[in-house]
Formats: C-alpha cells, sequence, structure tokens
C-alpha cells in the first residue's frame, strides 16, 4: 500500500484519518481498484482502529470506498460512461440550483461566494500539494453555498447522490494552468450573477464551467485509454 499524505496534527483523530486517507485518494497515491484494509489504514497513520473505522464510514458513504468481500476494501473506479453520466446530471441540477441561489442568496452567502471565488484565483496555479488541497476544498465550498442557496433539500439530495468527490478532485488535478485560469474566472463569473440576482446568467455561467471540466475529464481519459492501447 503506498503512504497516504501525513495526517494534519490538529482536529480530532477521526476527522484527521478522513482527510488523510480522502487526500490519498485525491492525489493518487491510492489509485482506482487500490485494495487496503481498516488496519492497514490504521497502521500506516499510526492511529488506532476506532478513527479509522469512523473515517472510512464516511468514505464509503461519499463513494469513494467500497467494501469487497472479508475486511478488505477497494478505492472506487469509475467506467467512461460512469464520468459522462455524472457530468451530465451535474451540468443540469446545478445549473438549477445556480439559477435558484441567484434568487434566493442572501447577500452574506453571496458575498461568501465571492470570497471563495477569489480565494480560488489566488491559488492558481497551484504550486505545492498545499495549494492544491486549498483549491480543491475552496471549489467544494463553493459548490456546497451555491447549492445551500439554492434552498432545495431535494435538489441537495439528488447531487449527494450523483458527485462524485473523487472525480471532483482528480479533475482539478488534469488541468493545466490555462484550464486553471479559466476554471477561476468562471467561478467569479458565477458569483458576480448570483450576486446580481440574475438566474440566467448564472444558470449559463454554471454550465458553461461544468461543461469545461467535463471535456477535460473526457480528453484525459481518452488519452490514458489511448496509452494503454
Amino acid at each position: 500500500m503506498k503512504d497516504p499524505k501525513p495526517v494534519p496534527p490538529k482536529g480530532p483523530a477521526a476527522e484527521q484519518a478522513y482527510h488523510a486517507i480522502r487526500d490519498s485518494i485525491f492525489s493518487g497515491q491510492l489509485n482506482e481498484n487500490d485494495r487496503v484494509t481498516e488496519l492497514e489504514l490504521a497502521d500506516t497513520l499510526g492511529m488506532s482502529r476506532t478513527p479509522v473505522r469512523e473515517a472510512v464510514k464516511r468514505l464509503l458513504l461519499e463513494g469513494l470506498l467500497t467494501r469487497d468481500a472479508g475486511p478488505g476494501l477497494r478505492v472506487v473506479a469509475l467506467q467512461d460512461d460512469d464520468v459522462q453520466q455524472i457530468f451530465e446530471i451535474r451540468l443540469m441540477l446545478e445549473s438549477y440550483a445556480a439559477r435558484r441561489a441567484a434568487k434566493y442568496a442572501t447577500p452574506e452567502e453571496a458575498a461568501e461566494m465571492r470570497t471563495l471565488a477569489q480565494r480560488m484565483a489566488d491559488r492558481v496555479p497551484p504550486r505545492t500539494e498545499e495549494d492544491f488541497r486549498a483549491l480543491s476544498d475552496a471549489n467544494e465550498a463553493f459548490h456546497g453555498l451555491v447549492l445551500q442557496a439554492a434552498r432545495s433539500p431535494r435538489l441537495k439530495a439528488m447531487l449527494s447522490v450523483v458527485v462524485h468527490l473523487a472525480l471532483v478532485a482528480r479533475t482539478f488535478r488534469m488541468y493545466r494552468e490555462a484550464d486553471m485560469q479559466r476554471s477561476a474566472r468562471h467561478h467569479i463569473e458565477i458569483a458576480e450573477a448570483i450576486t446580481a440576482r440574475s438566474p440566467e446568467w448564472a444558470a449559463m455561467a454554471m454550465s458553461i464551467h461544468l461543461q469545461a471540466a467535463a471535456d477535460i475529464a473526457r480528453a484525459d481519459r481518452e488519452a490514458a485509454a489511448r496509452a494503454e492501447g
């Protein structure tokens, strides 16, 4: 088993374990279909099995890990059609979320979206693993805030099923510098559209943003398939 990123020396043990294992999946240190056990993870992280077990429960719910027969865990692998479906469903649902957010976001939520968008722009291009993590965390928070501002529990429940966090994070690592700069501009525009209370603008900006991400993910997987063939 490859070593996950060292655990940050703060926070509850289960939270530390969760972030360490999740980071190892997002960074590719644990690849798709890699097999691990809770005991191996605990030994690698230098922790007891209790916090690791709690972390694994969260990662199973998020679809990053799945259980094999016996004590084994496996990093979930996505097929090409899975990737396409995820992005297509996100495009429809998150564009609708942005449309609703432009109607219902509070001034404080809109201001926080602008702050998160600028935080991402300030990290482009990422130079370190810390930059990648900051970008990923800010991106997750931004899209989560748009969904919160949409004021739709049904929409939130639907997106919680389809959004695959590992795919979102790995897509960031496929980006060239120009891709990241464009993505940062997209986030700023989405925040501006929601601040301006323009539903059509917000929906279109989100749609363009997600279509660009889908194109990058598809091109990367096609390149990988050609390399293997």
